[in-house]
């Protein structure tokens, strides 16, 4: 729970930067924000949450 709290703030931060930079527009953030609540509600998740959860393992353990 940590970790998916820490991963949504640093993933918030990181849009914000990027999109008052104007690297990103807003509409470009906002279809991508749109498309993973979207990938969220598939049965695809589970596996994505499995691999991003054997990931953040992986860097722990470095």
């Amino acid at each position: 729970m940590a970790l998916s709290i820490s991963a949504t703030v640093l993933l918030g931060v990181i849009v914000v930067v990027l999109v008052k930079g104007g690297y990103v527009r807003v509409g470009s953030a906002l279809t991508c924000a749109l498309f993973g609540f979207t990938l969220a509600a598939t049965g695809l998740a589970p596996t994505i949450n499995n691999a991003l959860a054997s990931l953040a393992g992986l860097i722990a353990s470095l």
